[in-house]
C-alpha cells in the first residue's frame, strides 16, 4: 500500500463505522440520493463501507471536509462526476483471471451446456460488469475454441454490460497492449487478434457477435434465455438486500439449464433456494430447480427430459412440498438438498441451509442422537426410528417428534442418499405429561419437574445464544473476505495508476535531458562568453568561452552573484546596464567597450551586450550578457 493509500484509508475510517455521528450519516445518504436524481447512479445499494472509502477518496483529493462540502463541489463542477464514478467503479479486470476456474470452464462447462443443444440453435452469454472488456472477449474465445470460428459467428452471442460508458468505450474499441495479453494461452493472441502498430485488436469478424450495452443491475431488467451468466467480483459490492434481488434477477434471466459463474469472493451459501452449486471451489452454480427431491443430481447442466417426465417430477416436487410430515431429502455428499414446508415451520430449516452440509446444521446439534442415528443409516444402509426426540425450538417451546430414517434407493460409492421424517408427537407427549403429573399429585415431584424444566429452558437459551454468535462470525468472516477483495482491487487500480504517472515521468524526464543537451551544445560552440543572470544577478549560467576567457569554471560561477565574481572585469559597470534591461528599458544601440584582465593576466578590450531573457510573460526573467574579445587593449 503506498503512502497515498494509507492517507485514504485513514481518511476514511474517520468517516466509517461507529464513529459515524448521526448528522454526517445523513450528509452521506443525501449526497447518494443526489446522484441518483441527478446522473441516475444508485449507489444505495452499494455496501456502505466500501462507497464511503471511495468516496473519501475523492474528498480528499478535492479538500473537501465533509459530505456537505463535496456535494457543493458536485453541484459546482459538473466534471467532478466523472472523477467520483472513475473512483467508485473499480474497473479491475484481465484476461482469463482465476486460470483454474476458465480451465474448467473450458474443458467441463461449456461443452455440457452444448451437448444437448441441436446443430445450429444460439448459444446466449452474458458478461454482468464486463468493465473494458477481458472477460467478454475471453468468453468469446472459449466459445470459438469448442465450436470453431464458422460455427461461433453463426451461433454464439455475447452481450457484455457495465454502468461505467468510459469503460464501455474502451471496450467497444477492443484494443489492448501486449501485457494486457500475456496472461492468454499459447496461440490464442495470433489466432484472435490482429496487430495495430504496437497494440493489439479483436477480430473485427468476432467482434460483430460481442455487443456491449449500459445496464445497471439494481435497476434495469436482466437479458434473458441465458446458458451462462458471468458476474465475477461484482456482487461483493452489494449490500445483502441487493444482492438478493439482483440474484432473482439472475435466476429468472437463465434457461433451464443455465450456469451461474461468479467470482471467488462471491459464495451463495444463503440463496440455496436459487442455486446449487456445480463447483464450490472454482464459484460455477446451476439453478436450484434442477435438484431432483430424492437428492440424486441430474448433472452440472442437466439432461433433456420429456414433457411427461416433468411433469411427473413436478408432482413429486409438490407432494413433498405439502407433506404433512416434515421432511428433509441429503445427497449422497451429505449436502441438503431440500426441505419441505414442515420442516421450515417446525425445525426452522430455511434456505440458508439449503446446499449446507447436513451435519453442520444446527438441527443437529439440537436433537441429541440424531447424527449418530443419520451416520448409522448412511453405513449400514438400512432404516432406523428414533423415538420422542426432542427439539427446543425457542425459549419457550419444545417439541417431539419420532424420526424415521430412511436410506433412498440407489447405491453411490461416495455415499447414499437419506430421506428424514419427522412425525410431531408433541401432542402427545405432553398429553403423557399431564396424566402423570395428575397421577403423581405430589408437589415435590411436581417442583423437581419445574426445576428441570427451568434448567433445559436456560441450556436451550446458552445453546441459542451461541448459534446465533457462530452465525453472526460467519457472516462477519464473509464480509471480511468480501473487504479484503475490494481493498485487493483498489491498490491494483492506484498501481495501474502509478505505473501509468512513472512512464509520463521517465518520458518527460527524456525530454528534459535531451534540451538541456541541445542547450549546452549550443552555448559551448559560440565563440562568445555568454553569461545568463537571473533578475536577482545570480548566475544560472557560464559556457565554456567565459570559462577560457575568465579561468573561472561554470561550476564554480553558477549560482553566484554576478558582482561578487573574482574575475578581471570591472563588473561594477554592468549594474547599470544589466538593470535597464531588467527594468525592461531595452539595450543600448551599442555594445558597451571596456578594458578587463583575462585568465593569463593580459589586458584585453571586451564588447559587452546585454539583452532582457524574455519569459512566458513577456516580462524580463533574467539577462543575457554577451562578452566579445577584440584584442589587446593599449597601453
Amino acid at each position: 500500500m503506498t503512502d497515498q493509500d494509507a492517507e485514504d484509508e485513514e481518511y476514511a475510517a474517520s468517516h466509517d463505522g461507529p464513529g459515524l455521528g448521526p448528522a454526517e450519516e445523513a450528509e452521506f445518504e443525501g449526497l447518494l440520493t443526489f446522484l441518483k436524481e441527478s446522473r441516475g447512479f444508485d449507489f444505495t445499494g452499494y455496501k456502505r463501507s466500501s462507497i464511503r472509502r471511495r468516496v473519501a477518496r475523492r474528498m480528499q483529493q478535492v479538500e473537501a471536509a465533509t459530505f456537505a462540502e463535496y456535494l457543493d463541489v458536485l453541484q459546482v463542477d459538473t466534471e467532478e462526476f466523472t472523477q467520483l464514478f472513475n473512483t467508485v467503479l473499480i474497473n479491475v479486470t484481465g484476461f482469463l483471471r482465476d486460470p483454474e476456474a476458465w480451465d474448467e470452464l473450458a474443458e467441463q462447462i461449456v461443452p455440457q451446456i452444448l451437448a444437448p443443444k441441436s446443430r445450429g440453435e444460439s448459444v446466449r452469454v452474458w458478461s454482468a460488469g464486463c468493465a473494458s472488456g477481458e472477460e467478454a472477449y475471453g468468453l468469446a474465445m472459449v466459445f470459438a475454441e469448442a465450436l470453431g470460428v464458422e460455427e461461433f459467428r453463426a451461433r454464439v452471442k455475447v452481450y457484455a454490460t457495465d454502468v461505467d460508458e468510459d469503460a464501455l468505450a474502451a471496450a467497444r474499441q477492443a484494443t489492448y497492449s501486449e501485457k494486457e495479453l500475456q496472461s492468454l494461452p499459447d496461440g490464442w493472441r495470433e489466432r484472435y487478434f490482429e496487430r495495430s502498430g504496437s497494440r493489439w485488436t479483436f477480430r473485427s469478424d468476432l467482434r460483430r457477435c460481442v455487443i456491449f450495452g449500459r445496464n445497471d443491475l439494481v435497476q434495469d431488467a436482466p437479458i434473458g434465455r441465458l446458458d451462462l451468466l458471468v458476474c465475477r467480483n461484482t456482487l461483493m459490492y452489494l449490500n445483502a438486500e441487493t444482492q438478493s434481488r439482483v440474484l432473482r434477477r439472475f435466476h429468472f434471466a437463465l434457461n433451464t439449464a443455465g450456469v451461474l459463474f461468479l467470482g471467488k469472493a462471491e459464495m451463495l451459501l444463503s440463496h440455496g433456494r436459487l442455486f446449487l452449486p456445480v463447483d464450490l471451489k472454482r464459484r460455477f452454480f446451476r439453478k436450484a430447480d434442477q435438484v431432483d427431491p430424492s437428492g440424486r443430481g441430474v448433472g452440472p447442466i442437466g439432461r433433456l427430459q420429456t414433457t411427461a417426465a416433468r411433469a411427473d417430477v413436478q408432482l413429486d416436487d409438490e407432494a413433498l412440498l405439502f407433506s404433512p410430515l416434515a421432511t428433509v431429502v441429503v445427497t449422497q455428499d451429505e449436502v441438503v438438498a431440500t426441505a419441505n414446508r414442515r420442516a421450515e415451520a417446525q425445525l426452522g430449516i430455511t434456505s440458508r441451509e439449503i446446499g449446507r452440509r447436513f451435519t453442520e446444521l444446527e438441527l443437529c446439534h439440537r436433537i441429541a442422537g440424531l447424527r449418530s442415528s443419520y451416520e448409522d443409516v448412511r453405513r449400514n444402509r438400512t432404516s432406523l426410528w428414533q423415538h420422542e426426540a426432542e427439539f427446543a425450538r425457542s425459549a419457550s417451546e419444545t417439541l417431539y417428534f419420532d424420526i424415521q430414517v430412511v436410506p433412498l434407493a440407489g447405491q453411490h460409492e461416495e455415499g447414499t442418499a437419506v430421506a428424514l421424517f419427522f412425525t410431531d408427537v408433541t401432542r402427545y407427549r405432553r398429553m403423557t405429561g399431564e396424566l402423570q403429573a395428575a397421577h403423581r399429585q405430589v408437589e415435590t415431584a411436581y417442583e423437581e419437574l419445574q426445576s428441570t424444566v427451568e434448567e433445559l429452558e436456560t441450556t436451550n437459551e446458552e445453546l441459542q445464544s451461541t448459534v446465533e454468535e457462530l452465525e453472526t462470525t460467519n457472516e462477519e468472516l464473509q464480509s471480511t473476505v468480501e473487504e479484503l477483495e475490494t481493498t485487493n482491487e483498489e491498490l491494483q487500480s492506484t498501481n495501474d495508476e502509478l505505473q501509468s504517472m512513472n512512464d509520463e515521468m521517465r518520458q518527460r524526464t527524456s525530454q528534459l535531458d535531451r534540451a538541456n543537451d541541445f542547450l549546452e551544445s549550443v552555448l559551448g560552440s559560440l565563440r562568445t562568453a555568454v553569461v545568463v543572470v537571473d533578475t536577482e544577478l545570480i548566475v544560472q549560467a557560464w559556457n565554456g568561452r567565459a570559462d577560457d576567457l575568465w579561468g573561472l569554471r561554470s561550476d564554480e560561477a553558477v549560482g553566484q552573484h554576478l558582482l561578487n565574481l573574482d574575475i578581471g572585469l570591472a563588473t561594477e559597470r554592468l549594474r547599470p546596464l544589466v538593470r535597464e534591461v531588467l527594468h525592461g528599458d531595452g539595450p543600448g544601440d551599442d555594445p558597451l567597450r571596456i578594458d578587463a584582465i583575462n585568465r593569463r593576466g593580459r589586458t584585453v578590450q571586451l564588447a559587452i551586450g546585454v539583452s532582457p531573457l524574455v519569459g512566458r510573460q513577456s516580462r524580463p526573467e533574467g539577462a543575457i550578457i554577451l562578452m566579445d574579445q577584440l584584442g589587446a587593449a593599449s597601453s
